[in-house]
């Protein structure tokens, strides 16, 4: 009778929940979040870009890497899984933080299921769930390096270090993996084993000493935690997020490198990790959208002034530099002074060849703007995600969806004389750090639900690309709209009202910081409203089927110029158009010419055109250039050259598609 009783609150349990939480962020009863999620099945892309990128997504990069992890003789991540489940025997093999990236591609599937219901990604996630459930001890833990040694080896003291290589990160994605897989499919399988997880870190952190509780590197647990709290609404889980951030940067050991040598409400800036600074942003705004500790802003507040407006690139990467220190010698004592990977370095210290900007801190960028757009409901987080989104994180994906940048720089010289740890080639796998792959692959999957927003106020649209949306507003009601644009090649987006309710509804359409003189039409009249760049634009009224809205957003070629206290590109310029950054390919130069000799005249027309690059239509922006005569062999300084150079005609790609017509040089950033 018990069981019976138990199955029937599960059923009761999952029904309830699934018509409320079915996005990425289930905040639908967030307290403290202004904005919340829409179902990930409620938006189809329709054609355009978006559509054509979760095309290659689903066709190309999905099927690619959930066969990938599964070939051993590559990746050993699955592989693991069965030796820890006894399958075989073997010992651990790969990167501690292989599980990590298999649950992520797992999410991707998930992801893309609730749009497209495919049955043999349902079937494909069934399989690997059984295989988990195997896998996963009594007490919840799971985490393979471990549990191979426990059943095939002897683990002894050295359980210590190995949670240290990215346990908790791990579980923290198997968690947000398992949240989006049932709000995707509407089982409980995998979410039982996230509860077992969930549950084993509670008992964990209650027990553990504050050395061994800090042992974890690149919190995506903070994200995962709370999110089971969103889905399950059992108290101990926001319980224990709370203590998550209570016990950081209390014990002696802590490192900037992993933002706990301080506690959390004691930072202002950005330091660090950039991906771990990123991950653990994303998830204290997470933490502030159910408790609405105002220090939780302040701090996230003042950490995202200091990244935007001094620690960015212009394509919304993190992460400046390949090693750099904390706190950034202004302490004579040595001791001090700690050594940084992935660094987010000093303020307007943005190297350009040497930039690392790890793909996966660029997705972690969106990942906490997205969470700030929520609980603020601020058109200047969107405009990050849809920056990042664009450049940054597209930029870490080849066109047909395969091979993949650890890194993204701003520029690729062939003289750089010194060998980079990373390389500047996209590859199928990349080596002992793949974790970038599997990350964008997710991200890619779930673009969808970022474009739209609901609101106790209305409906926020957030990114524009032909798409479909329907929905449910928060009173219950039908809300379908079909989306109408060739963005982000053009600023035209056409919104067709299908079905709204009878009272009035409200629309909140983004207004992109980097637009000007944008208008907007209802049904052919023009609104005389006043549009502010950097806003929600709101129209308020009834709707009636057949009503359409049309938002026009100009797009110049625009220069840009950094902040002088940018040393590396002082005196130099950026191309952009809409929310996309051009660069420059030494493809369009002529031979033995490097693109940091090409010289941009500011006069040039800036003709705009649509090319095909691997069965992907592009626009490029036709710019006049002149060549400059630079012989520096041997030479570090020499009086400026006399005479003119000679006049080349450039064509500029987007940056995110660089990199596709084989190697070369590249610049996003040139001399005028």
């Amino acid at each position: 009778m018990k069981k019976h009783i138990i199955l029937l609150s599960t059923i009761l349990f999952s029904t309830s929940f699934l018509a409320q939480n079915k996005g990425l962020v289930a905040n639908s009863q967030s307290p403290y979040s202004k904005l919340q999620s829409v179902g990930l099945e409620d938006v189809k892309w329709t054609n355009g870009f978006w559509k054509e990128q979760f095309d290659v997504e689903t066709k190309n990069t999905l099927p690619y890497m959930w066969n990938l992890y599964h070939n051993d003789s590559i990746s050993h991540a699955y592989k693991n899984f069965e030796i820890a489940a006894g399958l075989m025997k073997g010992k651990f093999s790969g990167p501690s933080f292989h599980d990590g990236d298999f649950y992520k591609i797992f999410e991707g599937m998930a992801a893309a299921y609730a749009v497209t219901k495919d049955k043999k990604l349902d079937q494909e996630m069934d399989k690997a769930i059984a295989l988990f459930a195997k896998v996963q001890r009594k007490d919840g833990y799971i985490h393979t390096p471990v549990l191979i040694d426990e059943r095939w080896g002897t683990l002894g003291p050295e359980e210590v270090k190995k949670q240290l290589g990215f346990e908790k990160y791990n579980m923290g994605h198997l968690m947000t993996a398992a949240c989006i897989h049932y709000r995707a499919t509407g089982k409980t399988n995998f979410l039982n084993i996230a509860k077992g997880v969930a549950d084993y870190l509670y008992d964990f952190y209650k027990k553990a000493s504050p050395e061994l509780a800090r042992n974890a590197i690149c919190p995506s647990h903070y994200m995962g935690i709370v999110e089971m709290y969103r889905t399950t609404k059992n108290p101990k889980y926001l319980e224990l997020a709370n203590n998550l951030i209570d016990i950081r940067g209390t014990t002696d050991d802590g490192t900037d490198d992993n933002q706990d040598r301080v506690p959390f409400r004691q930072q202002t800036t950005a330091m660090g990790h950039a991906v771990r600074a990123n991950y653990l942003y994303a998830g204290v705004a997470d933490l502030y959208a159910e408790t609405g500790e105002k220090k939780l802003l302040d701090n996230l507040e003042s950490i995202w002034d200091d990244v935007t407006y001094r620690k960015m690139y212009i394509t919304g990467a993190c992460g400046a530099l390949y090693d750099g220190v904390s706190p950034d010698g202004t302490s004579y004592d040595p001791t001090v002074v700690q050594k940084i990977h992935q660094a987010y370095g000093r303020p307007f210290q943005l190297p350009n060849a040497t930039a690392h900007t790890e793909t996966c801190a660029n997705i972690g960028n969106v990942l906490w703007n997205w969470r700030m757009l929520q609980i603020t409901g601020d058109a200047k987080y969107a405009d990050i995600v849809e920056l990042a989104l664009y450049n940054s994180v597209l930029s870490g994906v080849n066109l047909e969806g395969d091979k993949f940048c650890y890194n993204n720089p701003l520029n690729v010289s062939d003289d750089l004389p010194f060998h980079q740890r990373w390389g500047n080639e996209r590859e199928g796998y990349i080596k002992l750090s793949n974790c970038c792959a599997p990350n964008v692959t997710r991200t890619v999957a779930e673009v969808g639900n970022y474009a739209y927003n609901l609101s106790k106020k209305g409906l926020y649209v957030n990114l524009y690309g032909s798409n479909t949306l329907n929905t449910k507003t928060l009173s219950g009601e039908s809300l379908e709209i079909e989306q109408q644009t060739n963005y982000p090649w053009d600023g035209k987006v056409v919104l067709k009202i299908t079905k709204a309710p009878k009272d009035i509804q409200t629309f909140f359409l983004r207004i992109p910081g980097w637009s000007q003189d944008a208008s907007v039409s209802i049904n052919n009249k023009n609104s005389t409203d006043k549009i502010i760049s950097g806003t929600y634009f709101k129209i308020n009224q009834k709707w009636k089927k057949g009503d359409v809205i049309e938002l026009n957003l100009p797009m110049p070629v625009e220069l840009m110029e950094a902040n002088p206290l940018v040393e590396e590109v002082k005196n130099q310029v950026a191309v952009k158009r809409g929310p996309l950054v051009y660069c420059l390919e030494s493809d369009q130069l002529p031979v033995s010419t490097s693109v940091n000799d090409v010289i941009l005249n500011l006069n040039s027309d800036f003709k705009i055109d649509f090319t095909e690059l691997k069965n992907r239509k592009l626009i490029t922006i036709e710019a006049n250039s002149t060549i400059a005569d630079n012989s520096w062999n041997k030479t570090l300084y020499k009086p400026i050259a006399a005479k003119d150079g000679k006049s080349v005609t450039i064509k500029l790609i987007p940056y995110f598609a660089w990199g596709n017509k084989g190697k070369g040089e590249m610049t996003v950033w040139m001399s005028h």
